[in-house]
C-alpha cells in the first residue's frame, strides 16, 4: 500500500450559518476505509482537514469527500488538490453531499463536476443505469430501487459521463423547489480533469445505504474507475 485515500468528512458552516450534520458520517468512514484496504489503499480519515499537509495531498493517492458546507481548506491545500488531480497523482470520489461545499472556491465545482442545488425530494425510486459498462454501475441491470434524497444540480460539466439518474415519471413536480433541469435528474457521473479521474454519486443519505451490499459495491466500482480500471 504505496498510495493514500483520504476520507474526509468534515461538516463546516456555510457562509450563512451552520450545515446539517449526516447521522451515516461515522458509518461512512469505516466503510470507505474498508473499501481502501480492498483497492490497496492506505486509508487515512479526516474530520477536520487542518490535519492534512498539503505534502501529503500532493504526493498523490485518492481524496474521498463526504463533507458539507465551506469546508475551510488552505490556499496551498487548495492548489495541492487542483494541480494532484490535474496531473493525474490525485483521484477523487466525491460521496453525497460534496457537491454542497466549498461555494467559495471556484475551481471546486470543476473538480467534483457541479454543485448542489436543493433537494425537493426523499423517497423510494428508481435509478436508471445510464452506462452499464461502468465498474459502479455493471452489477445493478437496467435499474437499481433506491431509498434516498434525490438532488438538484447546476453546473453540471458539459463532458460528465452520467452513470445513473432518476427514471421518468417518478418524482411529484408539484413538490415545493421541484423542478427538472436541461440536463434531467443524474445520480451519478463521473468525468476526467487533465489526467486525473473524478467520480461522483449522490447517493448515501441513509445508513441502510452502507449497509448494502450493492451500495458498496457501486462505490468500489467507483473507486476502481478513478484508480485507472474501465
Amino acid at each position: 500500500m504505496d498510495k493514500t485515500l483520504f476520507v474526509v468528512t468534515q461538516v463546516a458552516p456555510y457562509r450563512d450559518g451552520p450545515a446539517g450534520v449526516h447521522g451515516v458520517l461515522p458509518q461512512s468512514a469505516v466503510a470507505l476505509a474498508e473499501l481502501a484496504g480492498l483497492a490497496g489503499l492506505r486509508p487515512r480519515t479526516v474530520s477536520d482537514v487542518s490535519h492534512i499537509d498539503p505534502v501529503d495531498l500532493a504526493a498523490g493517492g485518492v481524496l474521498a469527500l463526504f463533507t458539507i458546507g465551506e469546508t475551510p481548506w488552505s490556499p496551498e491545500q487548495r492548489s495541492a488538490i487542483s494541480e494532484g488531480v490535474r496531473s493525474g497523482r490525485l483521484g477523487i470520489v466525491g460521496v453525497h453531499s460534496a457537491t454542497d461545499s466549498c461555494v467559495g472556491w471556484d475551481d471546486y465545482v470543476t473538480l467534483l463536476g457541479a454543485r448542489f442545488d436543493g433537494h425537493p425530494w426523499t423517497q423510494i425510486f428508481d435509478a436508471e443505469v445510464t452506462d452499464p459498462a461502468h465498474p459502479a454501475t455493471e452489477h445493478l441491470g437496467d435499474s437499481w430501487a433506491c431509498h434516498d434524497e434525490v438532488y438538484l444540480f447546476r453546473d453540471l460539466r458539459a463532458d460528465a459521463r452520467v452513470l445513473l439518474r432518476v427514471a421518468d415519471g417518478q418524482l411529484d413536480m408539484e413538490r415545493p423547489g421541484a423542478r427538472l433541469p436541461a440536463f434531467g435528474l443524474p445520480l451519478c457521473w463521473c468525468f476526467t480533469e487533465g489526467s486525473g479521474r473524478v467520480f461522483y454519486t449522490s447517493l448515501g443519505h441513509f445508513p441502510a445505504a452502507w449497509e448494502s451490499p450493492v451500495y458498496l459495491r457501486h462505490l468500489s466500482g467507483g473507486m476502481s474507475w478513478v484508480l485507472g480500471e474501465g
